[in-house]
């Protein structure tokens, strides 16, 4: 068996869960810090916090110990971002293996730093694409970019996505999927503003292409690989988030664009592509790079420096 512990049972990782249970040579389990949530998954075989109609595979277990991960052949990270680095580290002193960790979270640790490279553990390797929980959960053949070490992506690839529905293509580097995964985020945002004010696939295109072009030059300026803007991670990721109303961060720019207020204080939902633009922006304008990024640079000054919204559209469009 394939000992698979999912750090994460939000909707993401209980619907990946689902999916790797799929392939019976898995042992699937959920690692969750809410007691109840686990609590259920075990006894009902329902997670109603994020499925409230859903029942889930029966050979999937649940836990809130750390125990869980003594035995894990591999770990893959379904954790906010800001909150997997500390969360790696406890970790860390349960393992008994030499695991493969793979980190689906999209966003960058708490310093700035590419998650992958602060985690304490020396087989990693990062899992990103165009994937709705809902869909996921629901068996829809589902695409990811595996970046990693060659032999652990043949690995990941034979034996635990087998029967799962899930297709892979692969980059080994490791840092172009990890921030590839992160723009995308931000540039939703930046294509979600103008269509909350135009609601035009015109004006939608115009931007998105400026968007690809962007996130090209910054995995160069990353000395990232800009091949993997072609990836499942790159125009994929960035397709469906930046052009779908189910995407957080789209949404988000939308109701900016739409004239409402982006204050989050007292919100529950993370939108991790407003704390990617403040961490860019400012990596930007320290390398003197401002006219190659405007989009970036536009929506720094709108999000954190109050620029107006028709400043923001009259350099988006321009």
């Amino acid at each position: 068996m394939n000992n698979i512990v999912i750090a994460g049972a939000g909707t993401f990782g209980t619907s990946v869960a689902e999916r790797l249970a799929w392939n019976t040579d898995n042992k699937v389990i959920l690692h969750t810090i809410e007691e109840d949530v686990a609590k259920e998954i075990s006894s009902d075989h329902r997670n109603t916090k994020y499925f409230p109609t859903r029942f889930l595979n029966q050979a999937i277990g649940a836990s809130s110990s750390y125990s869980v991960f003594e035995n894990a052949d591999v770990i893959m990270l379904v954790i906010p971002s800001k909150a997997i680095v500390s969360f790696s580290l406890e970790m860390k002193k349960h393992t008994k293996k030499n695991p493969l960790v793979v980190n689906l979270a999209k966003g960058m640790s708490d310093d700035g730093a590419f998650i992958t490279e602060k985690i304490p553990f020396s087989r990693t390797a990062s899992m990103k694409g165009p994937s709705f929980a809902i869909e996921t959960l629901n068996g829809f053949p589902t695409a990811f970019t595996f970046g990693g070490k060659r032999e652990d992506y043949e690995y990941f690839k034979t034996y635990i996505i087998a029967n799962t529905g899930f297709s892979l293509d692969y980059s080994k580097d490791v840092r172009a999927v990890e921030l590839a995964s992160i723009l995308k985020n931000m540039y939703a945002i930046a294509i979600g503003l103008v269509s909350g004010r135009y609601n035009s696939p015109n004006v939608d295109f115009l931007v998105y292409t400026k968007a690809v072009n962007e996130m090209r030059g910054l995995l160069h300026l990353f000395e990232c690989d800009e091949e993997a803007i072609f990836r499942y991670c790159g125009i994929g990721d960035l397709g469906l988030t930046s052009l779908n109303d189910l995407s957080r961060n789209r949404t988000f720019g939308m109701l900016i664009g739409k004239g409402f207020s982006y204050d989050e204080k007292g919100g529950a939902t993370v939108i991790e592509g407003k704390r990617t633009i403040k961490l860019i922006g400012e990596k930007v304008r320290k390398e003197g790079k401002e006219d190659e990024f405007p989009l970036v640079i536009a929506l720094y000054k709108l999000i954190y420096e109050n620029s107006s919204l028709n400043d923001y559209i009259t350099s988006a469009l321009s």
